[in-house]
């Protein structure tokens, strides 16, 4: 598996955020995450982009973290917020997910950010059962969904 830090708007990022808003859109019944999302977000020193690829080069998984302070949405000074973690279905249980946050949060920490947190929602019980086994803990709701029932929150110190 080869991971490479990727812009946001890369061919492959844009795949992969195609399926994974697909898959929101059959797990929450609407229309994906409508989180405004900037490709200047993921550029650094601001966050980055991964896609992890397999040994034919087809993009299998991805992720990224982008600077968070503290705003009007709940976020805190020295926030990077975890944003698109997705692996594709026939690649799952084989630890990209964990291989790709250990990444994104040794970046993020590298880059002096204090805290890793996320947003999820009820209907992605792998993805809490990720979060919550590797060490984040419910926080205050924040972003875009932080009024919203099925939403729930993440952070762990970095």
């Amino acid at each position: 598996m080869n991971i490479r830090r990727v812009p946001y708007d890369h061919p492959d990022a844009v795949k992969l955020d195609a399926e994974v808003q697909a898959e929101y859109h059959v797990r929450y019944g609407d229309g994906g995450d409508a989180t405004p999302m900037d490709p200047a977000d993921f550029t650094p020193p601001n966050g980055i982009y991964l896609i992890a690829y397999d040994e034919n080069d087809v993009p299998v998984a991805s992720g990224g973290w982008r600077s968070q302070d503290a705003n009007g949405e709940g976020n805190l000074d020295g926030d990077a917020e975890l944003k698109r973690m997705y692996v594709i279905e026939q690649m799952r249980g084989r630890g990209l997910a964990r291989r790709i946050l250990a990444a994104l949060e040794e970046d993020a920490r590298a880059a002096g950010r204090l805290r890793m947190v996320l947003e999820t929602g009820t209907k992605q019980p792998e993805a809490i059962a990720l979060y919550t086994s590797s060490g984040y803990e419910p926080c205050e709701r924040f972003g875009y969904y932080r009024f919203h029932e099925e939403s729930r929150c993440f952070a762990k110190k970095l």
